[in-house]
């Protein structure tokens, strides 16, 4: 079985947490302080304007920001108790006009699904969710949500219904590493998830509008969410403000990840220690080498060949070299999982074209896509892969979450 473990860092500006398998590094979350992602931020905003072109309104989230809410994510308002339901459009049809749900200078709770990009501000959606390692709250909501992972057996509605006898509240997507744990992990989930929406749901009926209620989750957090059940075996924390990081107590790195365990993830705090060595943590691990590869357009593969990894304005480029190796299959296969892991790490989002190497039969390309489509599906963010065009190249979406790394570490 691999060992995973996460490594937690402060860097100047930069609060890294890095997931290490086995020693090499499959996945990264970085927060930069002078560019704060809003990602899973909830705000009491205020409708600044309604858009009916759009069939959207832009929404006021202070400090002079602005965020579109579509109409299709418009949900029932929580401000009072006896607000009536905006159900969601069933699929594939058209929602409401956004004259007919909203209306300007109204408050209301969103949250941001997207950080801003270029000139377009953050995405919003008033469908809120609050994410654990096994379960996620979406209060507004009042089905149980089995993940897709799972199949189409029994089993599905076997968990769903032992989630509903456990938790706590209304609402609840249940995680594939759900179904593995025990009975007690999962009831303190939800509790802690149901305590933490009823806390933001009673400081937006307080309080005035535009103001943010809860900041989405920071790096650490991130990192240890998305692990899911996959709980690392151990947890390291190089708190740089604590001198020679050998302190009485925990620095406010350690302290604040303490903290959040304590809450949401009890199981994890004997995993949970300072680094103590006077050598930095990713310095002691290479990671620093590791992460600035990351920004080079062009990646070796384990086996041999490369990846050059380009960006435009509309999408990103990714083309499979073979170098000396004779056999394109071999090359694509290699190359399938490296570019799955690559997408991760980069954070790269929207649309991905990939062009593998020529490959001498249709089955041959079959099997490449296979590869592929297994390789993205352990990535927490939604990637789709489509197939294969008419001139050979492949075409994917990953859905846009956060700040790409290339712009976190520019300069």
């Amino acid at each position: 079985m691999s060992r995973l473990e996460l490594l937690v860092d402060r860097d100047g500006p930069l609060t890294r947490a890095a997931v290490l398998t086995d020693g090499r590094l499959t996945d990264l979350h970085i927060d930069h302080a002078g560019r704060p992602s809003l990602l899973g931020a909830i705000i009491l905003g205020r409708v600044e304007r309604i858009a009916t072109g759009l069939n959207g309104a832009f929404i006021d989230l202070g400090n002079g920001l602005s965020g579109l809410l579509p109409a299709a994510d418009v949900r029932r308002p929580v401000l009072e108790d006896d607000s009536p339901h905006f159900r969601p459009p069933r699929p594939g049809a058209r929602p409401a006009p956004i004259g007919a749900l909203l209306r300007t200078g109204q408050s209301v709770l969103v949250q941001v699904k997207a950080d801003a990009t270029g000139s377009k501000g953050p995405s919003l959606t008033m469908d809120i969710t609050l994410p654990g390692r096994f379960l996620v709250h979406a209060p507004l909501g009042r089905d149980i949500a089995v993940s897709k992972r799972l199949g189409s057996g029994p089993e599905r509605a076997a968990l769903a219904r032992r989630i509903e006898e456990l938790a706590t509240g209304a609402g609840w997507i249940v995680r594939a590493g759900a179904a593995q744990m025990p009975d007690d992990l999962l009831a303190a989930e939800s509790e802690a998830l149901h305590l933490q929406w009823r806390a933001i749901r009673d400081d937006a009926r307080a309080g005035s509008a535009p103001r943010l209620l809860h900041p989405g989750p920071d790096a650490p957090t991130r990192a240890l969410i998305e692990q899911g059940a996959s709980a690392p075996a151990a947890i390291l924390v190089d708190d740089p403000a604590a001198p020679g990081r050998i302190t009485v107590g925990d620095g406010p790195l350690l302290s604040a990840l303490r903290d959040w365990c304590g809450r949401h993830a009890p199981d994890l705090l004997p995993r949970l220690s300072p680094h103590k060595d006077p050598q930095h943590l990713f310095d002691l691990r290479d990671l620093d080498g590791a992460i600035a590869e990351l920004l080079d357009v062009r990646v070796p593969l384990p086996l041999g060949g490369s990846l050059v990894i380009e960006r435009t304005e509309a999408l990103t480029v990714v083309d499979v070299n073979a170098g000396e190796r004779g056999n394109p299959l071999d090359v694509n296969l290699d190359a399938a999982a490296e570019i799955a892991r690559q997408l991760r790490l980069r954070n790269v989002g929207g649309i991905v074209v990939v062009d593998f190497v020529n490959m001498r039969s249709r089955g041959d390309a079959e099997r490449v896509l296979a590869a592929l489509s297994q390789a993205v599906e352990s990535d927490p963010v939604q990637t789709q892969v489509y197939g294969m065009s008419k001139l050979g190249l492949v075409e994917l979406t990953r859905a846009r979450r956060g700040t790409p790394l290339a712009a976190l570490l520019r300069p």
